[in-house]
């Protein structure tokens, strides 16, 4: 709705004008301006005057987006701290041996990328040039996340610097052999080298915020001193559509996080085409990081561009650029210099007398190849400017040619991410272009060879003594195994114990030992409780005002509950990672902490508290990054279960995590039944995953949030707790030839086991022995292990097949996940196996209903158990109908 002359409401119209005939002056003066001098320059008088006003400390929202020209004018650049001619040269070799490992690769159809590292040469040499810091230095160094599709540029320069050899690189993507170099950033199989898998595209950026967090957190504590440890995120124009590469910009800006750097790579082109081909995606960049709260640096124009915005005194040059969409300047890229004559000066007379001043070579320079991203010096200016900024987090937005230095046949095509070598002619041109002494000879064989100035080359001296100054190579890992101290037994005790007649979930068994841990002397300090805004959902509330939740800030208002006893409590010492409603966020919190053994040298014990289904179907991405980064801790799906969560219903309900979580390698699995049972499995994780001899794996839990009276441990049962399988309760027979059977249960199901047990002897006379199934995959990994033996001609038999060695009876298994859940070790059972659990979507409702619908209840599982026994004529067939009868099947 507008106002009689049609102008639109506006929040200013609420605010009183103490001076109405000074705003209109203010008003006659801009249109005065705009009727004389033209709209153009009204909108500079009042950006200019919008700049001065922000200068001057006016606080007056700010524009979201400036021209299309660089932050940092070429005079405004700071002195280079370097021979460029040199760091022209190393990265000259860089360029061909990233091109020669993927074209050598191509032999064997192996893949590669070739064209995202030929326009990000710059970003990434300027950078190990001049900032990023090494481990061997004070402090942690920095934390590089390279872009996945850059690595072979990351391996040439490791190649240069003597890190790498030549027989490495020609194992490209070919690792079988225990030689091979990964394909992208692959901790789990580069450990000495990448820090952080990053090309599951859109969590290097959410783990790079949530790092930098991370790092500032553990400075809070006093863990450690982080203030020299810088993290750049290298990332592409394109990635940037994945919706976690933009999940977290509020909280990077909102806890000031000016330890962060990301540097987009924006060469306008995704994977099949532009970025965006109708718009322009640095503009709609810089607006949504600047409307975040970031440091927005963009350099986007090389050199060759100043002498054009000097000639441009009408402006007309800046409004061209504001409108040609990102196809259109891909195009120009690709097009003789009469096709940009005629498209990009002819758009206006102004333009066309601009371009008669300019030589075709000068507008060739401009369009093909005079990029920010491709200058050194105005690479160095905009990291400069990063690290310098206080305050905030800053993106540096730098515009490049994909496929640079490679030739016509790559630079800005469609293709050129798909393409996969160069023919011995381009490798030749690019030699020509690159400057490189590299013979003809050299192409004989066929192959392109690779390029090396010498080992103590000039070169090599040069970059080698760059990166001592900054503190030894980068990127590398380095991990100083410090085993922990086991934990006091006491803590563990408490739960052994049991509860009596006291009622208790284990979801609070495992909140409340864990809560004792945290008041370790030892360890306490290294847990790192996170949780995704449901703590009180999982009982973690005690654990605020004695832990308090993690901010920088820490509390400047006075709670609303301060008054009782469990009042929410925040602290800039904060233990508690409490991150709102994002479980990816959670995620990548426990990935930094789970990982700041090696990133940091300090061991931390995360858990990471969660609705169970959640979790590995919500983030099961992030769970592979966590694998892949060799990250350690307790991952708990809590409320688990098909049938436990009581009305929330079908998205709720959780029957397939264990699942998925199987098909993780590096992730232990277990659904304990009782309290006990979690306190053995915490125990044994903290010795297999922080002991002396530390493994790098992770552990998955489900806990139930069914309060049941929790018994004491049983003796001896431990090693049957962490394998994965022992007997709770023998059944007693009522006579020597009554039938028997085997019921396997894991978590909650046990309960129902345990009736049906006391129904079967009761209503049937049939004995069952009830076996608590901890972990239906530690069973599978055992078996298959046991499998492998055989192959080597080594005798080994499964732990599932002893337990169950000679009980008699069939096998009857039963759980509150899928029938796929516990069905994964009934190859290695001898008996006869069935199984009943919770296919199918879930449902609000009771669940005592729920576990009727799916067929899981006490009295389902006696029927089941029957129907075994009938097939094997151990029980009258008319038993199974009769029973069905009796409970109302």
């Amino acid at each position: 709705m507008t106002d009689p002359v049609g102008k639109l409401p506006s929040e200013l119209d609420q605010l009183p004008d103490r001076d109405p005939e000074e705003t209109a002056e203010w008003a006659a003066s801009l249109d005065a301006v705009t009727q004389a001098a033209g709209p153009h320059r009204a909108a500079y008088l009042m950006r200019r005057s919008l700049q001065h006003a922000e200068g001057a400390g006016l606080a007056l929202p700010k524009l979201l987006e400036t021209d299309y020209v660089n932050s940092i004018p070429t005079a405004a650049e700071p002195a280079f701290d370097g021979d460029l001619e040199m760091e022209s040269r190393i990265t000259a070799w860089n360029r061909w041996n990233a091109a020669a490992m993927v074209t050598r690769g191509a032999r064997y159809g192996v893949g590669g990328h070739i064209a995202t590292f030929a326009s990000a040469a710059w970003l990434y040499e300027t950078g190990f040039n001049h900032f990023f810091r090494g481990k061997e230095g004070d402090g942690s160094g920095d934390q590089l996340y390279i872009q996945g599709h850059a690595s072979p540029g990351i391996y040439a320069r490791a190649f240069l610097d003597g890190r790498l050899s030549e027989q490495q690189l020609d194992n490209f993507r070919q690792e079988a052999g225990g030689e091979g170099l990964p394909s992208y950033p692959h901790p789990r199989r580069l450990p000495w080298l990448w820090e952080f898998p990053t090309v599951s595209m859109g969590l290097g950026p959410l783990s790079a915020i949530y790092q930098a967090r991370f790092n500032r957190y553990l400075a809070n504590r006093n863990i450690k001193d982080t203030a020299n440890s810088h993290v750049w995120a290298f990332l592409g124009d394109g990635e940037m559509d994945e919706p976690e590469s933009t999940a977290a910009l509020a909280l990077a800006s909102r806890e000031q996080l000016d330890n962060l750097t990301f540097v987009i790579n924006c060469n306008l082109q995704r994977l099949d085409g532009p970025v965006r081909a109708n718009f322009r995606v640095v503009q709609e960049l810089e607006a949504q990081f600047r409307g975040a709260g970031w440091n927005v640096v963009k350099t986007l124009w090389g050199n060759a561009w100043d002498e054009l915005f000097q000639l441009d005194t009408t402006g007309a040059l800046l409004r061209r650029l504001r409108e040609v969409p990102d196809a259109q300047f891909q195009t120009y890229a690709t097009r003789d210099v009469a096709y940009i004559r005629e498209h990009f000066f002819g758009a206006e007379p102004a333009l066309a007398e601009l371009a008669k001043l300019l030589t075709d070579a000068k507008i060739g320079e401009c369009f093909y190849t005079s990029r920010g991203g491709h200058e050194a010096r105005k690479v160095y200016a905009a990291y400069k400017a990063a690290v310098e900024h206080k305050g905030a987090p800053t993106v540096i937005l730098a515009q490049t040619v994909k496929g640079y230095t490679l030739g016509k046949g790559f630079e800005s095509k469609n293709a050129n991410h798909q393409m996969k070598k160069l023919s011995i002619d381009e490798f030749k041109g690019m030699r020509e272009l690159l400057g490189l002494p590299i013979p003809d000879s050299a192409f004989e064989d066929g192959l392109v060879p690779y390029g090396h100035p010498g080992a103590d080359s000039p070169e090599v001296r040069y970059l080698q003594e760059r990166r001592a100054a900054l503190g030894g190579p980068a990127p590398a890992r380095r991990v100083h195994a410090v085993a922990l101290p086991q934990p006091e037994e006491r803590a563990f005790k408490a739960l052994y114990k049991g509860s009596g007649k006291q009622e208790m979930a284990t979801t609070m068994a495992f909140v409340r030992l864990v809560k004792d841990l945290m008041r370790d002397n030892e360890t306490g300090k290294r847990w790192v409780p996170i949780v995704p805004d449901e703590a009180r959902t999982f009982g973690m509330e005690s654990l605020f005002p004695s832990a308090g939740i993690y901010s920088p800030l820490g509390q400047t208002y006075d709670p609303v509950d301060r008054d009782q006893l469990m009042y929410y409590k925040e602290a800039k010492d904060g233990q508690i990672l409490n991150e709102g409603i994002t479980e990816a966020g959670a995620m990548a919190d426990f990935i930094a902490a789970s990982t700041s053994y090696a990133t940091h040298g300090e061991t931390m014990i995360p858990f990471y508290i969660f609705y169970s289904m959640f979790g590995w179907q919500r983030t099961g991405d992030q769970m592979w990054q966590l694998a892949d980064q060799l990250g350690k801790g307790f991952i708990v799906g809590a409320t688990a279960g098909r049938t436990t969560l009581t009305g929330e219903g079908l998205q709720h309900a959780d029957g397939h995590s264990h699942l998925i979580a199987a098909t993780n390698p590096a992730s232990l699995n277990y659904d304990p039944a009782f309290a006990y049972e979690v306190a053995v499995i915490v125990k044994d994780g903290l010795r297999r995953m922080y002991g002396p001899e530390a493994e790098n794996v992770f552990y998955y839990l489900t806990v139930y949030n069914e309060p049941k009276p929790q018994p004491a441990m049983p003796e001896g049962v431990e090693e049957g707790i962490v394998k994965g399988l022992y007997r709770f309760k023998e059944g007693t027979p009522a006579k020597a030839d009554a039938p028997r059977l085997q019921l396997l249960a894991s978590g909650t199901a046990i309960h129902w086991a345990l009736e049906a047990q006391e129904l079967l002897a009761a209503d049937w006379g049939v004995t069952a022995d009830v076996w608590s199934a901890t972990s239906w995959g530690e069973l599978r990994r055992d078996a298959l292990e046991a499998d492998e033996a055989l192959l080597r001609g080594e005798q080994q038999v499964p732990y599932v097949t002893q337990a169950l060695s000679g009980a008699p009876g069939p096998v009857l298994a039963v759980s509150d996940w899928m029938r796929q859940v516990p069905d994964q070790i009934s190859q290695w059972v001898e008996q006869d196996w069935s199984s009943l659990g919770t296919d199918g979507f879930g449902l609000s409702d009771t669940r005592a209903a729920a576990r009727r619908h799916f067929g899981v209840d006490a009295q389902s599982i006696v029927v089941a158990s029957l129907a075994q026994l009938a097939r094997r004529g151990e029980v009258p067939a008319s038993a199974v109908k009769e029973a069905r009868e009796r409970y109302g099947l």
